[in-house]
């Protein structure tokens, strides 16, 4: 299957990314990209991926956004797209 055809890489879910998240922040702001995380409390209560990850700039040619069910699958998807768009993130 293609990229961008829906299907979504498998996450290490024990890697322990959650932790070092606000890590990975810094570092993508050390790089000129704008990045944040956050939990959106409605989607949650209708039991949809609630966290989102984005970030755009510096050396991103576009603006990103993976989304999870918690902070190591949003965070897992994030580097794994990050990586792919040539950044080297140190996790």
């Amino acid at each position: 299957m293609g990229k961008g055809m829906g299907r979504r890489p498998k996450v290490d879910l024990e890697s322990g990314v959650e932790d070092a998240t606000l890590l990975i922040l810094e570092w993508l702001g050390e790089q000129g990209v704008g990045a944040m995380i956050r939990v959106d409390a409605e989607r949650l209560r209708d039991g949809l991926p609630a966290w989102t990850f984005a970030a755009g700039g510096g050396p991103l040619s576009a603006g990103m956004r993976a989304d999870g069910s918690s902070v190591a699958e949003c965070m897992g998807r994030a580097l794994h797209q990050l990586r792919e768009a040539g950044l080297a993130v140190p996790f």
